[in-house]
């Protein structure tokens, strides 16, 4: 088993000042590139970056250290791809995540999958190996791998770990369904970092009737203990109900990934995309949100929760004081098993399919949409209106066609510019405003 440990106090205080070193004398050669007025600028913007993941917990996993689920380990080849994209001045910053199906099979029924209504023949895989290519060259440090089950379709994820080098981390999502201790080893070698696994509830009776299968806990944990044996970090994802926060549910979750040895639990929000695309989902009161804030803090900050995992929630990690929506090749999106190139994973609409149309040209008008980073959670303001049109169409799958899409996107309020972007942009004007005026 792979070791886990947090790392916080005085410790911490010492990562951030080692972190900060290394990555100068690191970037120092680029300083010929880019000049040293804008390798200032570079640096600013990352110490700005890294001031909004503080109240993080760190974790080192191996001898890698995560600040956050979605920046790559330091000190690997691939956190440092990440910190790159700050280097970008002369047009919209890089995305550095992407989540990529690679089949829609799958042998359990979860109600809520954002892939339900996803229905059509999975792409060629080599439509898919090709994009991820272009894509690491591009500046993607974390690819994060799903299904339905990629285990179930084990020679098309294989294809894409195998072009996936260094200057990344491979993430892959998974039940623990067709998952063997052969090819969990065979994937360790290709560059493999950690697998994810879903854990909706604490009760195994709870977790089964979710997925629809009696089989689904046995699964997961098999799963789990045959990564320790390969020696693969862990981590849980989980979709809780605002009731879990009340009721001690996201206490018994934490308890549970404690005991698997998870390294990161990601805590999802429910949304309605997918499955749930027709259920208007219960809004969260403020007093919820600041209930869910206090709890995740507790769990991350406080010295009586040390040992247990770090928590990522998707609600502060979106918040506008943090990242806002990163959506769109903003920080992240999402590519399916057929092939649709979309904003992220919970917002059913399309810029185009690979199979049809050049990634390139697809990927270049998803951005230029989505070229002011904003506030807005889309997924959540916009799903009635897809839902609407799904429904007034008399269509069968989702995501919503390119053409359809417009509908959404043409007229669309992404509420205001989100504060950290908007402030790495200001920089920058500031630095071209001085060296126009020279």
């Amino acid at each position: 088993m792979i070791k886990v440990r947090n790392i916080r106090g005085f410790e911490k205080q010492l990562f951030n000042i080692i972190v900060r070193l290394k990555v100068l004398f690191y970037f120092i050669p680029e300083i010929r590139k880019i000049s040293i007025k804008r390798f200032f600028v570079f640096l600013r913007r990352l110490l700005y970056f890294f001031s909004k993941l503080q109240e993080n917990k760190f974790v080192k996993i191996g001898k890698y250290t995560r600040t956050d689920l979605y920046v790559s380990g330091f000190p690997s080849t691939a956190f440092y791809t990440a910190c790159k994209k700050l280097m970008t001045f002369d047009e919209k910053l890089p995305a550095i995540t992407v989540l990529i199906s690679v089949t829609s099979a799958c042998r359990f029924n979860c109600e809520y999958c954002y892939q339900k209504k996803d229905i059509g023949k999975d792409i060629a895989i080599e439509k898919i190996v090709d994009v991820v290519n272009r894509l690491q060259d591009m500046g993607i440090a974390f690819f994060n791998i799903e299904g339905g089950e990629p285990f179930l379709a084990f020679d098309r994820l294989k294809k894409v770990c195998e072009v996936i080098d260094k200057r990344s981390e491979v993430w892959v999502n998974s039940t623990g369904d067709g998952m063997t201790i052969e090819r969990l080893r065979e994937l360790k070698g290709l560059n493999l970092t950690a697998i994810m696994f879903s854990m909706h509830s604490p009760y195994p009776e709870e977790l089964n009737r979710f997925m629809k299968s009696e089989k689904a806990w046995e699964t997961m944990a098999k799963g789990i203990e045959l990564c320790h044996q390969a020696d693969i970090p862990i981590a849980i994802n989980s979709c809780l109900p605002k009731e879990a926060f009340y009721n001690g549910d996201f206490e018994r979750i934490m308890e549970q990934a404690k005991e698997f040895n998870a390294s990161i639990i990601q805590l999802i929000k429910p949304k309605s995309a997918g499955g749930w695309i027709e259920k208007e989902l219960e809004k969260l009161t403020q007093q919820d949100v600041l209930r869910i804030k206090e709890v995740v803090n507790k769990y991350n900050t406080h010295s009586k929760y040390k040992d247990y995992p770090s928590i990522s929630a998707q609600m502060i990690e979106e918040d506008k004081e943090r990242f806002g929506c990163t959506a769109g090749g903003t920080d992240r999106f999402y590519i399916n098993a057929k092939g649709d190139v979309q904003p992220c994973e919970f917002l059913n609409i399309s810029f185009g399919n690979i199979d049809v149309e050049d990634f390139n040209i697809i990927y270049k008008r998803m951005r230029e949409c989505f070229k002011t980073p904003g506030e807005c959670w889309l997924c959540e303001r916009y799903s009635q209106d897809i839902f609407k049109i799904f429904t007034e169409k008399g269509l069968k799958t989702l995501p919503l066609t390119k053409e359809l899409s417009k509908e959404i996107y043409l007229n669309w309020d992404r509420g205001k510019p989100t504060q950290l972007y908007a402030v790495m942009e200001k920089r920058k004007n500031r630095l071209t405003t001085k060296t126009q005026k020279l």
